[in-house]
């Protein structure tokens, strides 16, 4: 036996081979399972689909690079718990495509910014975060209130995620997107959808 275990640590292409099954069956028997379990594959009740304008505040978020430096998922701590609200459920999730849970915070976690602030306070903040927090650290973003909502393939990817990913669109709900995009926001600028997107965080933890 000891044969043996000298020749798998001399052996570099063994070793790592030998790892690389390890953690493929460790990963395959924690993973697997959870696509059974009920708690990480339903919905929370309170969860709703994104409306068009917060579909594109998101886009603009990941095009912006905002989940590099921002985390969207509370950690079961206390010091977490405490600061940012209640930890993170897989049922949050399920209609996320693709998720911003990131990995990184060089700013705060947000998962759970959605009406902690006003409208107003965002708007000054992705315009100069200094305004409002002295000590910030984060690029302005002033040319999104510039910038208005490019809808080109706002239909398309509402029917994407229905037909596709499962999101619970109906093609009613979908026409009803539409409308308030030649309506309420037709005007809509890259700011206006951003707050919208950061708005509605976590709020499903509240909704009733």
């Amino acid at each position: 036996m000891a044969n043996r275990h000298e020749k798998v640590e001399k052996n570099v292409g063994l070793m790592i081979v030998l790892t690389l099954v390890a953690v493929s069956f460790g990963g395959l028997a924690e993973i697997v399972p959870l696509f059974w379990q009920q708690a990480t594959t339903e919905p929370l009740k309170t969860l709703r689909p994104y409306t068009a304008l917060e579909l594109e505040g998101k886009d603009i978020y990941i095009r912006e690079g905002c989940n590099v430096c921002h985390t969207q998922m509370v950690r079961p701590l206390r010091a977490e718990t405490e600061r940012y609200g209640p930890y993170s459920v897989a049922g949050e999730d399920v209609w996320e495509h693709p998720h911003v849970w990131g990995s990184k915070r060089t700013g705060p976690d947000l998962a759970r910014v959605g009406q902690r602030y006003s409208d107003d306070w965002h708007r000054a903040h992705l315009r100069n975060p200094r305004d409002v927090v002295p000590e910030s650290n984060m690029p302005g973003y002033p040319w999104l209130h510039e910038t208005p909502v490019d809808w080109s393939d706002t239909e398309t990817t509402l029917h994407v995620f229905k037909d596709m990913f499962g999101v619970p669109y109906t093609d009613e709900d979908i026409a009803e997107q539409m409308a308030n995009i030649e309506g309420k926001w037709s005007e809509a600028t890259e700011e206006d959808a951003l707050v919208a997107y950061l708005q509605q965080l976590g709020t499903e933890r509240t909704r009733r």
